[in-house]
């Protein structure tokens, strides 16, 4: 499902809103997820999983292509760990 297709559903599931006020809700949530996590910041959601930023550290990787060693620097990337409701509704 993409964001248009969400914004279009939660849309057709609430017919008191205006589409526009509903594309404005779900940007603000995704915003405010994106400025926690940039922050460092835990954000958890019950029922439906956490995200939360991990740290890779400092590696040495290979070029595919050619063989050579490439330094590859620390990074973070979030994560995203399912919620125990989620789990057991997928299984």
């Amino acid at each position: 499902m993409t964001k248009s297709e969400l914004i279009a559903r939660l849309a057709e599931m609430n017919p008191h809103l205006y589409q526009r006020d509903v594309e404005r809700i779900v940007a603000t949530i995704f915003d405010e997820i994106t400025d926690a996590l940039a922050r460092g910041d835990r954000v958890e959601l019950r029922g439906f999983g956490a995200f939360s930023v991990k740290e890779r550290e400092a590696r040495v990787g290979r070029n595919p292509r050619t063989g050579d060693a490439v330094p590859v620097a620390e990074k973070k990337v979030p994560y995203f760990k399912t919620g125990k409701q989620l789990r057991e509704r997928l299984n």
